[in-house]
């Protein structure tokens, strides 16, 4: 073995022998100070190499094997001394004592030692970068700051950060004050090399954060300002600079810490005018941070969500009808707001508010125009309410001769309130309901290729000509864009087009049988287009969106209108798995699509019984395979779809058959069939039933705000809705004309207050603004609302902040009277 050693260089000498058990006892063990000496000789890790580094760690490391045939760490690793690569200060004698003195809180002892000690370090500080100004501020003791302050060359660090966390407003004016003198520019930026506060945190960042009422209000009057964060989309130069140069993670912290800073309700209220109009746009905004931003998407959600509380909070604060009217007719933040009778409330419906929408005292307003002065409604029975349409079906010819002869009338005005509205619209339209009712039950049996002629076709087309009408106006008064955002205005969008869409068929079939003359023709001989199929299959299809359109009025009822809300929210969740079982049936169509295209077409017959048996056309070509694995979704496929038939072949002899089977490529369908059905049926289907109670749970959880949102979104609707319905809405009223000549009016003479508008979106409109009354006593409303919420909110916190203060004080001066008790003794 040592000439093996000898023979081989890079194997060096042979590790000495390791001592047993015994011998290490009698060994004598070097005193620990002397291992310190020899690691105090080594060069200093900084002062290496990274490589240098690397090896000598390694170095310490290093195994040797033993006689026994094992592997031992070396026996200088259990003795070596800790290694100071962490350089931390230290307080010497004199400035733990000083920090004693100055913790203590007697000023004159303070001032006393620092008198008897020139060229002491008053900046010193102890191992966690903590100095003496700290420890005042901290302390909460003015004198001794205000001492602190007026020695020379003191460094006030992070000092400031310090005070306004802690909420010590005059201690916070002291360090101003003081850095005013020194040098005036350094009060607005942060604190550089700080451990508690990142470089970018300015007084006022953390003051807002902090939500400090009085610090915020002092900082301001001194002129620090916040600059609004750029969204995470924004592409403007400053932005694109910063992406190329500055760090990401810190850019995104910087840009979450500058959204909780202005986020505020302290901050909203001394920089906002309309804090409740600022609350909607930063909400907005934070949910579209949430959505671009995925690694800060709680953190923005959870923003967004107080700052929404917020809004809610600050209008919970109202105490009567007159301060909520004048904050929900508000028109700030809302284009063409003219028509709205509640601008502030459609605009929080516009950012989804729904807790905002949902507060009693919002609902309280909107009830009291919903119900105008029929206060008896409310105490009707239900069955009442229920044939009451009916009773008013009678009364729409009266209401409209009266709306035509009388629109001031006292009886018109009653019928012109949202409630008589509904009323008058769902009476007229169910009696569109019964009429086509009987159009789609007319009997076809003997039917000639002319279009229906029952005499109901005339007033199935003026009821949706008024129909059309009305949803042209509306869409008028509210905007395409906020038109078309109800889902239920585009189920009546296509409704209509279905409607027109047989009138249009209608009347080909009429000009077609005028031109050919094949009245005659029996039904079996028409083309697969013919006008008259044609307009049957679009009036069926409309009838049914009809009579689903009765949903919309579920919204109405506590109990029905939640269910609405889900079956909304669970079409969403439809639309969402409609994407992974195409992909699923894409996948396995295409590679199955031709799979048993030779065997189409194939009969095979039993001898012994004479039963023949085809071959199922289920994966012969694409359409088929599609059809087959679409319907094996709601398993309604034939569970034989994957046999393979081959058809009978001619055996050795006359008249003899031969079976032939192909095992291997039928056990292939079959494996490919059954992982299709438990991929889809058994996964899919139980995930997207688990996502749709998901859905119906979290929609139940919130009932009230969620029924109360879509009932509003129902409210407001008929609010700009006319007083007569669907036809009669096509004869026109007083009130219409009226408005037509108050539109011509102010278009040519321009008064004040109101001007005229005309846009491709909203057409022909008066904008009206607020009046004076309105636009002075707004602010004071606001003013009166800050002293509340503020006021309520610290009467919920019990102002633990003045408990605590109170408590260091009492600490401070009982240490105070301990020291004065033991110098005498």
């Amino acid at each position: 073995m040592a000439t093996q050693n000898n023979q081989n260089p890079q194997r060096g000498p042979p590790p000495p022998p390791v001592p047993t058990v015994q011998q290490q006892q009698h060994l004598p063990q070097q005193p620990q100070y002397q291992q310190q000496q020899v690691f105090q000789q080594q060069p200093l890790s900084y002062r290496q190499s990274p490589q240098q580094r690397f090896q000598r760690r390694m170095s310490d490391f290093i195994v040797r094997p033993a006689s026994q045939g094992y592997r031992r760490l070396s026996e200088d690793l259990t003795n070596l001394a800790p290694r100071p690569s962490i350089i931390l200060p230290h307080l010497q004698d004199s400035e733990r004592k000083f920090f004693k003195l100055v913790g203590h809180g007697d000023v004159d002892i303070v001032n006393q030692f620092l008198e008897s000690s020139p060229g002491f370090n008053i900046n010193c500080s102890n191992f966690q970068g903590i100095s003496a100004l700290h420890v005042a501020v901290q302390n909460n003791n003015e004198p001794m700051v205000e001492l602190l302050l007026s020695q020379m060359n003191v460094d006030i660090g992070d000092c400031l950060l310090y005070a306004i966390r802690e909420n010590h407003l005059e201690i916070v004016k002291l360090i101003l004050n003081k850095l005013q003198e020194t040098s005036p520019g350094l009060e607005f930026v942060g604190a550089t090399h700080s451990s508690d506060f990142p470089d970018y945190i300015t007084p006022l960042i953390l003051a807002c954060q902090c939500g400090h009422y009085e610090i915020i209000e002092l900082l301001i009057g001194r002129g620090h300002q916040i600059s609004k964060p750029h969204p995470p989309d924004c592409l403007c130069g400053e932005c694109k600079l910063r992406y190329e140069s500055d760090d990401l993670l810190h850019a995104e912290t910087h840009r979450l810490n500058l959204y909780r800073a202005i986020t505020n309700p302290a901050y909203m209220c001394h920089s906002s005018h309309d804090p409740i109009l600022t609350a909607f746009q930063l909400s907005h905004e934070l949910r579209k941070c949430a959505k671009l931003v995925i690694e800060f998407r709680a953190a923005y959600d959870e923003l967004s969500d107080e700052v929404s509380m917020f809004a809610v909070d600050f209008l919970g604060c109202c105490r009567s009808t007159e301060e909520m009217e004048l904050i929900l007719r508000q028109t700030t933040g809302l284009v063409y707001a003219g028509q709205y009778c509640f601008p502030r409330l459609v605009l929080a419906m516009d950012y989804k508010q729904k807790a905002f929408v949902a507060h009693p005292n919002a609902q309280q307003i909107l009830e009291t125009a919903w119900h105008g002065d029929w206060y008896e409604w409310r105490l009707k029975p239900w069955v009442v309410r229920l044939g009451y349409p009916f009773y008013r079906l009678i009364m729409l010819p009266v209401i409209s001769v009266m709306s035509l002869v009388a629109p001031r009338n006292s009886m018109v005005e009653h019928w012109s309130i949202p409630l008589n509205k509904m009323i008058s619209h769902n009476a007229s339209y169910i009696l569109f309901l019964i009429i086509i009712f009987f159009e789609a039950n007319l009997d076809k049996s003997a039917q000639k290729r002319t279009p229906p002629n029952s005499g109901l076709e005339p007033i199935i087309v003026v009821y949706v000509i008024g129909f059309i009408w009305s949803s042209f106006r509306l869409m008028a008064i509210q905007g395409p864009l906020r038109h078309f955002k109800q889902l239920w205005n585009c189920h009546s969008l296509i409704m209509h087009f279905l409607f027109v869409s047989t009138f249009v068929f209608w009347l080909a079939s009429l000009l077609d049988q005028k031109a050919n003359d094949q009245v005659d023709l029996e039904r079996k001989y028409w083309h697969q287009l013919d006008p008259v199929l044609l307009s049957e299959g679009t009036f069926a299809i409309a009838t049914i969106m009809a009579y689903f359109k009765l949903l919309h009025l579920c919204r109405l009822n506590y109990y029905m209108g939640p269910l609405q809300i889900s079956l909304g929210k669970m079409s969403a969740d439809i639309a969402k798995y409609i994407g992974i079982f195409t992909i699923v049936i894409l996948s396995f169509t295409v590679g199955f699509c031709t799979f048993y295209q030779y065997y189409s077409g194939m009969v095979q017959t039993d001898d012994s019984s004479g039963i023949k048996t085809a071959q199922q056309s289920s994966f012969v070509d694409f359409q088929s395979t599609l059809k087959t694995f679409f319907w094996a979704l709601f398993c309604m496929s034939d569970l034989s779809s994957a046999d393979v038939i081959i058809e009978n072949l001619p055996g050795e002899t006359e008249g003899a058959t031969i079976i032939n089977k192909h095992t291997f490529t039928e056990t292939i369908g079959y494996i490919v069939f059954a992982l299709f059905e438990v991929l889809t049926v058994i996964i899919l289907l139980n995930m997207l039933i688990a996502t749709m109670s998901n859905t119906f749970q979290r929609v139940n959880d919130n009932t009230d705000v969620e029924w109360s949102f879509g009932r509003t979104e129902f409210y407001l609707e008929y609010i700009l809705q006319t007083t007569l319905p669907s036809p009669f809405n096509l004869i026109p009223t007083a009130n219409g004309l009226l408005g037509a000549i108050d539109w011509l009016q102010t278009l040519a003479k321009s008064p004040p207050g109101k001007s005229a508008r005309f846009t491709f979106g909203h057409c022909c409109y008066t904008e009206n603004e607020l009046d004076e009354e309105a636009t002075r006593d707004f602010p004071i409303l606001m003013s009166q609302l800050v002293q509340r919420y503020f006021r309520e909110k610290d009467v919920n916190a019990e102002n633990p902040s003045a408990d605590l203060d109170s408590i260091k004080q009492d600490i401070n001066e009982i240490k105070q009277m301990l020291s004065e008790y033991m110098e005498r003794s």
